[in-house]
């Protein structure tokens, strides 16, 4: 894959006070690439539910060309992966933001699929930046990746 069309993923998920930190964590670092020294950074960030127990809030930014190209690699694993090429107008954004919402318990396992838990988020590159633009550029992105594999 030469070229991303994309300028950077944001990965997030929330850790429930009924759940594992180190679990959710590792959850999330399914999509991220390994780093060479040290593993890849994640935020964290304290909020509080509706009936005040903790929630933590663990997100990744990835901007780098190759890490980004990880993070792509992962989708690539997606069952529905059809599906995604086929729903990419209702996933694309006038911003020219691409979302997914993958499966928090699967992605622990080592697995990728839709579901809920862990959002993705990534903007796209379009030039001028509209949506059919952005779309053009995703299917490109998600047809290559599909060749790949």
């Amino acid at each position: 894959m030469p070229q991303i069309p994309l300028h950077y993923v944001d990965l997030r998920t929330f850790c429930y006070a009924t759940e594992d930190e180190k679990r959710v964590e590792e959850a999330l670092r399914t999509f991220l690439p390994e780093g060479d020294d040290e593993p890849f950074e994640i935020e964290r960030a304290e909020s509080e539910g509706h009936y005040g127990d903790r929630i933590l809030v663990l997100s990744a930014r990835v901007e780098n060309a190759d890490d980004v190209r990880h993070v792509l690699s992962r989708l690539a694993d997606l069952e529905s992966f059809e599906t995604l090429i086929d729903e990419l107008d209702e996933r694309v954004t006038e911003n020219t933001e691409f979302f997914l919402r993958l499966d928090k318990q699967a992605a622990f396992n080592g697995d990728v699929r839709l579901g809920d838990g862990i959002t993705f988020r990534g903007k796209v590159e379009a030039y001028p930046a509209k949506k059919e633009q952005a779309l053009e550029n995703a299917e490109e992105v998600l047809t290559r990746l599909r060749n790949e594999d």
